[in-house]
């Protein structure tokens, strides 16, 4: 049996490894996992309580529309409901942008070197064309990603802050950016990590301004709902009803809509959440600094280390019951902020494995 031509050279999408699975594998106990950039606080009890209050719900099918979770979204972000469609995580949108833009060989999908590894994925999945721009600094190079628009060009990704580098473009740089993007080419503002930056959100009020723009957004980080798979993105009606046209009925699960409700009324928990970020980026960079460990400085969850020997470095951590994640950089590994506690095991187990 013969697969489409455009997969056979894919491999499966390589999560952070399990807790469990390392517990099976070495019978270690004392476990401490910064592969995934979940929030090490967990979730809040308002989560909790929506949670168990939806549990005697799941006998029946979700709203597929997620009318509740749009609306509280839209208010949130001060947009229309209609402008709003939800995935199974914000990974599952990035896939159903692509398939509605994408199609043939010959369409091009603009990403940055040391960008999401989802990119690549998604446009290969589709037998379409990836234009990669060499990365500046880690980071993306914008000017050379305008200068590979082409008539061709039926999509762009741009991550910010940038996964996994935790590299980020200003504001007035994505401005001017989307100024120079023709307006019928789709650009993709994925922002999973946009919470941690504490700042305005200018992006949401670009979208009166460029047709052309799709901000993603994720539930997974800053929020703590990692294991319920939900996300959003936000654009146009136009677009928006597209989206809605290819995605799976029922996509995202009832209690995944009632957690994410919760969520977005538990302000206190999502400022915790960054705190204990912002308090445990110092804690790491400055433990690393002691190590004498080069590292690229982070606006999300998470840092980008360099080894020598990255994978021999990661190994000899999972034997010390740390579990970081080796990333598609060479000599790199992606560790993510824990608690200071699991800050702690991770910087006294690199001080041993070193």
């Amino acid at each position: 049996m013969n697969a489409c031509e455009s997969i056979l050279g894919l491999s499966p999408y390589q999560g952070g490894k399990p807790i469990d699975e390392l517990a099976r594998e070495l019978g270690l106990k004392n476990i401490t996992k910064l592969a995934s950039n979940e929030n090490p606080l967990g979730v809040s009890a308002t989560v909790k309580e929506a949670v168990f209050n939806s549990l005697s719900s799941i006998n029946r099918y979700p709203d597929g529309n997620c009318f509740e979770l749009k609306k509280a979204i839209a208010e949130k972000l001060s947009v229309m409901p209609d402008m709003i469609s939800l995935g199974n995580g914000s990974n599952e949108l990035l896939e159903l942008i692509a398939r509605v833009f994408v199609s043939k060989k010959t369409d091009e999908v603009i990403f940055s070197q040391y960008a999401f590894v989802v990119y690549p994925l998604v446009t290969q999945a589709l037998g379409a064309t990836a234009k990669v721009s060499p990365a500046k600094n880690y980071g993306h190079d914008l000017n050379s990603m305008l200068s590979l628009i082409s008539e061709n060009t039926k999509l762009i990704f741009v991550a910010n802050p940038n996964n996994p580098t935790g590299t980020l473009l200003s504001d007035d740089e994505l401005y001017a950016f989307l100024q120079k993007v023709p307006n019928n080419v789709p650009v993709v503002l994925d922002q999973a990590y946009f919470e941690y930056l504490n700042v305005d959100d200018l992006a949401i009020e670009w979208l009166k301004e460029f047709d052309n723009l799709i901000i993603t957004r994720s539930f997974s980080k800053a929020y703590g709902l990692a294991g319920l798979r939900v996300g959003y993105s936000v654009c146009s009606p136009l677009i928006a009803d597209f989206i809605n046209r290819v995605r799976e009925p029922f996509n995202v699960n009832y209690t995944a809509q009632v957690a994410a409700i919760a969520a977005l009324s538990d302000d206190k928990h999502l400022n915790d959440s960054v705190e204990i970020n912002t308090n445990g980026y110092e804690q790491l960079t400055s433990g690393f600094d002691s190590l004498k460990l080069n590292y690229i400085p982070s606006h999300a969850n998470f840092i980008a280390v360099e080894f020598n020997n990255a994978m021999n470095i990661f190994n000899d951590l999972l034997k010390e019951g740390v579990i970081v994640r080796p990333v598609e950089m060479k000599g790199y590994l992606r560790i993510s902020i824990g608690t200071s506690n699991e800050n702690d095991h991770l910087l006294i187990a690199l001080k041993k494995v070193l």
